[in-house]
């Protein structure tokens, strides 16, 4: 085994990304993604290595330690490769493209995403996490790189034609349909399809833990809006108790910080008890959304309370001085994921005293065996509150009062602890989201300071991340921003935009709105009214993709841009934005029809189509925001 050792810095080092610069001092000789390393892959006849991940990911950590950090692997690297860094938080566009490529070739996907290229940008190899050495049926990245570096000099003609027939492949994948105003004739989809997607969520919830399916067990909110409009609709308390009861597991489980509060990126078990511990903006953005819808249906304090408390950790911890909103939160300190978060009953025992420490134990769910690693626990709820202090013989207002104290005792210990790594980049798409959700709290719990945040962010990116020639940008980052942006960054602003504007009722919000919405149909608009993900001049070497509609962590860009069409179309009696959205829902009638619940916001949009005045039913009493 070699050991990894100190080494000067590589390009990497005048990067902006975190996750690039976290890079700055392997061995590697990394490129950033440009036509420098792929001038000098053609110039050096090299393929090229490409390495995607973020700053945040646990596995691109370990991939990073076990080999980027090894002299032995960066040899291989620099003497047979040209290799590039991506950060995919930045280019989504790369991300998304070289994952289809993964996916094609392997059937599977995730981070870190590496991806063997020719000098033309083309895949010819892809996997995800690989180690150094083989293991569990796993390849070894030291005997797969002089492999295929074996390959590229001695068989190119089949490497050439196997990245030819990939993008053909690719390319006939992300093909935007040539017959232009072919949608016009279709009929829009109907209630069936609505009930469809209900079913299909239905059928898949778990009824003893909630939530769907089984571990790991993403926060999905987007799929919780959708049934709470449904069950707002059409009275369906099915769809509604599914709903509540997710968010209130989730609330009361270990994929909340307890303590600090905000949303952990999902549960690796069932229970919602162990989750990955990284922090993302756009999880407490749609998740606080969600809550907030919840709490306008059943009128239950308890979706308040959740949704409250994800501002408050947003707010406190992820603000920037100017007023816009941090990336995220890793999962790692002091070289191990979670160590930040959990306890020890002997830990909680010290910082307590042993009579509140038990007490706080048994409201924490912490044991002296524990339920994570090492005797540690990750503190959850597994009662209510009312129902602990009944367990106790406590009133509701002790319980709270000795919760609150103790939790603020725990926090003050917890922040002598190494914190985990901020990704302190500013996203115009995920800040789009969070101000989004901060004006709809203003709105439905009656606090102005969410939507002076909401505001404030939103000022910031239009101050800050416009380019001298007007045109939106995707990220800043210690005072430059850069990367023209793509297609969520357009829409997710443009809601946020909207959301102000009926939290506040300020014309210029709603002008911002449909100046940002005219300027997505200019960039991203195909010739038959298709909607294009990306803008950039470095995809038209291949193939653009088209935008996609299924949701993945956040509702997709396209869904987004659907439902502000149709709320603009509304406030605006604009016409050509419904038309505009009803032909993106009828483009994906076929996608819609296989399998419905995995465009739920996209549906969510079509339940608005069907029955416009379902908006208003979010609005308070003396909004005047032009719905009906």
């Amino acid at each position: 085994m070699t050991d990894s050792v100190e080494n000067k810095a590589n390009r990497l080092i005048n990067e902006k990304s975190p996750y690039l610069l976290q890079h700055a001092y392997n061995p590697v000789n990394w490129f950033p993604w440009g036509e420098e390393a792929f001038d000098k892959a053609k110039a050096e006849d090299k393929p090229v290595f490409l390495s995607i991940g973020y700053s945040t990911c646990h596995w691109c950590h370990v991939m990073e330690k076990d080999s980027f950090e090894v002299q032995e692997v960066a040899d291989l690297l620099n003497k047979h490769y040209i290799s590039i860094k991506v950060d995919r938080e930045e280019r989504p566009d790369l991300d998304q493209k070289y994952m289809a490529a993964c996916q094609a070739l392997t059937g599977q996907g995730g981070w870190p995403l590496t991806v063997f290229l020719t000098p033309e940008k083309k895949p010819f190899y892809a996997g995800t996490f690989i180690p150094r050495q083989a293991r569990y049926g796993m390849n070894g990245l030291v005997d797969i790189l002089p492999k295929l570096s074996e390959f590229w000099k001695k068989d190119r003609q089949r490497v050439v034609k196997a990245g030819d027939e990939l993008i053909t492949a690719l390319k006939k994948m992300a093909k935007v349909p040539e017959v232009i105003g072919a949608e016009e004739s279709k009929e829009m989809p109907g209630e069936e399809l609505l009930e469809r997607a209900s079913g299909q969520l239905k059928g898949s919830y778990d009824q003893e833990y909630a939530g769907f399916g089984g571990a790991p067990k993403f926060p999905a909110p987007h799929q919780l809006i959708y049934l709470l409009r449904r069950s707002k609709l059409n009275g369906d308390e099915e769809a509604l108790e599914m709903a509540v009861n997710t968010l209130r597991v989730m609330h009361r489980g270990g994929i909340f910080d307890q303590l600090g509060y905000g949303l952990h990126r999902y549960s690796v078990d069932e229970k919602w008890l162990v989750p990955h511990f990284e922090k993302m903006l756009y999880d407490q953005a749609v998740t606080a959304l969600a809550a907030l819808e919840a709490y306008s249906a059943s009128g239950k304090e308890e979706m308040a309370l959740f949704a409250r408390k994800i501002f408050s950790y947003v707010l406190s911890d992820l603000s920037s001085p100017e007023g816009a909103f941090y990336a995220a939160e890793d999962a790692d300190s002091e070289g191990e994921e979670g160590t930040f978060y959990v306890w020890r009953l002997e830990e909680i025992n010290d910082v307590l005293g042993d009579k509140r420490g038990s007490l706080a134990a048994r409201y924490y769910g912490v044991t002296e065996k524990g339920n994570f690693e090492k005797g540690s626990n990750v503190l959850h709820r597994s009662l209510d509150d009312k129902e602990f202090a009944a367990a106790e013989e406590l009133s509701i207002d002790e319980l709270s009062k000795f919760v609150e104290e103790i939790r603020k005792e725990l926090l003050d210990a917890r922040s002598r602890r190494e914190r985990p790594f901020r990704d302190d980049k500013i996203l115009t798409s995920w800040n789009g989201l969070i101000i989004a959700a901060l004006a709809r709290g203003a709105n439905i719990l009656n606090e102005p300071e969410y939507l002076v945040a909401a505001e404030r962010a939103a000022a910031f990116i239009a101050d800050k991340m416009v380019s001298p020639e007007g045109l939106l940008l995707r990220r800043y980052r210690e005072g430059e921003a850069a990367i023209q942006a793509f297609l969520d960054d357009y829409a997710n602003l443009s809601w946020g935009y909207i959301e102000i504007y009926r939290a506040g009722s300020e014309q210029r919000y709603l002008e911002e709105a449909e100046r940002l919405t005219r300027e997505m149909l200019k960039y991203f608009k195909a010739e038959n009214d298709m909607l294009y993900y990306s803008a950039l001049d470095d995809d038209s070497e291949d193939f653009i993709l088209e935008a996609e509609a299924h949701d993945a962590a956040t509702p997709s860009g396209l869904s987004v841009a659907v439902m502000n069409l149709l709320q603009l179309g509304r406030m605006l009696q604009e016409d050509n934005f419904t038309k505009q959205a009803e032909r993106l829902i009828k483009a994906q009638q076929e996608n819609l029809e296989r399998y419905p619940s995995g465009f739920t916001y996209l549906l969510t949009a079509l339940n608005y189509a069907l029955k416009p005045s379902e908006g208003r039913s979010y609005c308070t009493s003396d909004c005047n925001c032009g719905w009906e």
